[in-house]
């Protein structure tokens, strides 16, 4: 098992290993989700926007700008 130590300031030093299979560098950042009362998840916040391309497959009808803006507003307008 892996530790590390809390300083003063709330700070603590990601063990080399963990830094290494996590992909996290200086100045990356990371997230701490909550999957349970009083349990953390540490997760690399390091992957590039455009690594999201392709998550969903391809559109199934191309939608312009416009029919994009009109339906957020009509969304927004049933919101209310």
């Amino acid at each position: 098992m892996t530790t590390a130590s809390v300083t003063s300031k709330g700070q603590i030093t990601i063990p080399v290993a963990v830094r290494e299979a996590m992909h996290v560098r200086a100045g990356d950042r990371v997230e701490f989700v909550e999957i349970e009362p009083g349990r953390y998840e540490f997760i690399a916040a390091t992957r590039p926007v455009t690594a999201l391309k392709g998550m969903f497959g391809k559109a199934s009808k191309p939608v312009s700008i416009e029919q994009m803006n009109a339906a957020i507003a009509a969304a927004g307008a049933a919101a209310k």
